[in-house]
């Protein structure tokens, strides 16, 4: 499960055998039994939410819009 970056203590990762077929351009947040999966495209947005409040969840969104290259690039080379 390679992990993409951390920040504010959440940890940004995606599964490497996940979905078959895979799934698309994807990545998940954790944080203290916590968990949320954001789609990347045509925009970020929630995928599923497993403990995270409102207000949280809109952090994470911004969070993953502001490093979508980072995370864009980092799959394409692991999955390349």
């Amino acid at each position: 499960m390679p992990e993409v970056f951390r920040e504010r203590g959440f940890r940004f990762f995606f599964y490497a055998n996940e979905g078959d077929p895979p799934e698309p351009l994807h990545i998940h947040a954790y944080k203290a039994g916590s968990e949320a999966k954001f789609w990347l495209h045509p925009q970020v947005q929630v995928a599923y939410n497993r403990g995270y409040d409102a207000r949280t969840l809109n952090l994470l969104i911004q969070i993953v819009d502001a490093n979508r290259g980072l995370i864009e690039r980092t799959w394409n080379e692991f999955f390349s």
